[in-house]
């Protein structure tokens, strides 16, 4: 626990130089630090260093830890980056600011269902399923573009760009290169993708936002509750 502000920098100084190696800006790269598992002894120090913009995988698990910790630091952003089921939509737009894993109509018609009742629609990530991995999440990538504009245009979400995990025995460039292609021809601008194995192959290959656990936080641990 004592380590993960010191983890913290050492990514952001990795982050920095894969963007420079890739010619880009590093303020142009978001970390989204993936705090899942951990409780909010182990979230509180990232914090204290500066961290504000974090990913959770489960509604519940964050319902659990993120209001008391909004109340010390109420500038977080918070990501969904893990399934949402439809049930779960109301809750997960009372915590979240950005959903990341739109990845079917019927919770694309939910979450703008939704969103018209509160008055407000979180920033929405369309997730590609790059590798056609029957056991993950995610459009398949020739139903993206399709999936795209009725998420924009019938359902007037706002969909901010496209996330990916790829499969974890295939090179992981390929898929970033894809989710780029499919961005591009939809003039999406935001690439969610890259995790702490793989994420700055993915800033050369342009993403704006990257999914960073283990090399913060290290080991999953067995969540219980905030304490």
């Amino acid at each position: 626990m004592d380590d993960t502000a010191a983890n913290l920098h050492a990514v952001l100084d990795d982050i920095a130089l894969a963007a420079r190696e890739a010619g880009r800006a590093p303020g142009d790269i978001g970390l989204v630090a993936v705090s899942k598992t951990h409780d909010a002894a182990w979230i509180r120090p990232v914090l204290q260093a500066g961290q504000r913009l974090f990913g959770e995988n489960r509604v519940q698990e964050a319902a659990g830890k993120w209001p008391g910790l909004r109340e010390e630091f109420p500038d977080i952003r918070l990501h969904l980056i893990g399934p949402l089921q439809t049930n779960k939509v109301r809750q997960a737009l009372e915590l979240f600011d950005v959903i990341e894993t739109v990845d079917r109509p019927k919770l694309a018609r939910e979450i703008a269902k939704e969103g018209q009742k509160a008055g407000r629609a979180p920033d929405c990530f369309i997730q590609v399923n790059t590798g056609a991995e029957p056991q993950k999440a995610g459009v398949m990538p020739e139903d993206a573009d399709v999936f795209i504009e009725i998420c924009r245009k019938d359902l007037e979400l706002p969909v901010k760009g496209l996330m990916c995990i790829p499969p974890i025995e295939e090179e992981p460039s390929l898929h970033f290169a894809l989710l780029r292609e499919i961005a591009h021809r939809n003039g999406l601008t935001e690439l969610s993708m890259g995790m702490s194995s793989d994420y700055q192959v993915a800033i050369a290959f342009g993403a704006t936002l990257v999914r960073v656990g283990t090399a913060i936080f290290g080991a999953r641990q067995l969540y219980t509750k905030e304490r």
